[in-house]
């Protein structure tokens, strides 16, 4: 995977986990003077939203990111550190890797997802990388330099960042950095990631999940690391593995009591979705048939389930709507195997329909957003725009700062011929994107939309003074 250049270039600071450790002077409140809390979390929304927006591999997949931040959020719950939200997502790269961004925002390779053997294995990487932010090792790393930590963080990440991929371009970022002591900072990492071991093994615990999860992941990675040398996993790279590290991580787990956790289903289907989108619909749909035909598999639901994904890829809708069918005969319940039934209605005309069966898993589910993005779209589709802007409008009152869920509300304005809240609700969207200028325009339209009353005008009005000033504030902060 390339690195992200447009925000390298815009200086955008990424932190990859690698940081903060044992045995390190104390830093006391140095770190957190210009580096605050606040100040991490809004250049990692910052960071998201350029990878949200420009990012080719960012994957735009509710139920993936979805799932991911239930189990992330399952670790984040035990750790008493954790003072700010997390947002876990996932990058389609077939590299082994994974990275924390400042301000709790989580990044994973869909390849590390596929490389994991276990639902624990997966979580002990969310775990460490979880622990590198709940402990700041980024404040920690940054404030051991003297100049400015801003401009010493984005050197830092610009480096460590490429180092994802390719080590030669990681050199370059250092040397285009001009950062002094950044190598120095990359030799403290070994005792960085024994903290982040110690701290995500009690997490792992905490939450129920196999301890030895962590031990088995990150041997295999070794002997990766060993085999392939300078082409080991990317993950080796930002995260540093040793002998003395594992030494120390088995003897952590063999104090923990032996025990079986058996993966959830909705890691055996994510798996089985991601393993089906990879290479050619044929190719994909010739081994799902093959896996199910001679049962070579640990799971039979997620089997079918990866089968009538791949028949979906190649557009052959009947044969994947009997696998969906046979799915329901075993009683699989999962909110993955609802929105893939209402996609087979969407692809055959049938949008009442596919509307039927979200509207019916959204009561069975009602905190899963890809279910909840599909109603609405399926309703506007069926031609009931009210029903879909009340249910996006319910929405919206739980997640207020979701912009695709703005977006639907501003297409939902437009069928329903109300052009002042479609302007409106989409200047939130592009808001909540980053688009400061867009936004802008929106509400420029909305002023101009010959509908609307005297209320939502002067909603309009204010609101469209609030972002001026903003737009002003941050022309003022880019002056020399």
């Amino acid at each position: 995977m390339k690195p992200f250049l447009p925000l390298a270039t815009t200086a955008a600071v990424l932190f990859l986990g690698v940081a903060g450790a044992q045995g390190l002077p104390d830093l006391g409140e140095s770190a957190q003077s210009e580096l605050t809390p606040l100040a991490e979390k809004r250049v990692g929304e910052s960071i998201m939203r350029d990878i949200r927006l420009r990012e080719p591999t960012y994957v735009d997949d509710p139920e993936l990111n979805g799932y991911l931040n239930r189990l992330g959020s399952r670790l984040v719950a035990q750790a008493a550190e954790a003072r700010q939200e997390f947002e876990f997502f996932a990058l389609k790269d077939s590299t082994l890797n994974a990275f924390a961004l400042p301000g709790g925002f989580i990044g994973v390779h869909t390849g590390l997802i596929l490389a994991a053997q276990s639902e624990s294995e997966l979580a002990s990487v969310l775990a460490h990388e979880i622990s590198h932010v709940t402990q700041r090792h980024l404040a920690r790393l940054v404030g051991k330099q003297n100049q400015s930590q801003i401009g010493t963080l984005a050197a830092l990440a610009v480096a460590i960042l490429a180092a994802r991929s390719n080590p030669d371009v990681a050199l370059g970022a250092m040397v285009a950095g001009q950062a002094a002591g950044i190598q120095h900072q990359l030799n403290y990492s070994r005792d960085f990631e024994q903290e982040a071991d110690r701290i995500g093994i009690h997490l792992l615990e905490k939450s129920g999940f196999d301890v030895r999860g962590m031990g088995s992941f990150f041997e295999r990675l070794l002997r990766f690391g060993r085999l392939y040398e300078n082409n080991a996993p990317g993950y080796l790279r930002t995260h540093p593995l040793t002998t003395e590290r594992i030494t120390d991580m088995e003897n952590r787990i063999q104090q923990r009591p032996y025990r079986q956790v058996a993966d959830s289903l909705d890691f055996l289907l994510v798996r089985a979705k991601l393993k089906a989108l990879e290479g050619t619909p044929q190719d994909a749909v010739q081994e799902s048939t093959l896996q199910v035909k001679e049962r070579k598999f640990t799971s039979e639901a997620a089997a079918r389930y990866g089968l009538a994904q791949a028949l979906v890829r190649a557009k052959q809708l009947p044969a994947a709507e009997r696998e969906v069918q046979e799915l329901r005969r075993m009683k699989v319940a999962s909110p993955l195997v609802d929105t893939l039934s209402a996609e087979l209605r969407a692809r055959q005309n049938d949008p009442a329909g596919a509307a039927a069966i979200l509207s019916a898993a959204q009561t069975r589910y009602p905190q899963e957003r890809a279910i909840t993005y599909a109603l609405v779209e399926n309703l506007l589709a069926a031609g009931r725009a009210a029903e879909a802007l009340k249910a996006v409008n319910a929405d919206l009152q739980d997640y207020p700062s979701d912009a695709r869920s703005h977006a639907l509300r501003a297409r939902a304005y437009a069928n329903l011929g109300k052009r002042l809240q479609q302007h409106r609700a989409q200047a939130e969207a592009y808001y909540l994107q980053g688009q400061l200028l867009a936004a802008i325009e929106q509400l420029q339209f909305a002023q101009k939309a010959g509908d609307g009353d005297f209320y939502e005008h002067s909603q309009v009005d204010s609101r469209l003074r609030e972002l001026k000033r903003q737009q002003a504030e941050e022309a003022k902060q880019k002056r020399p």
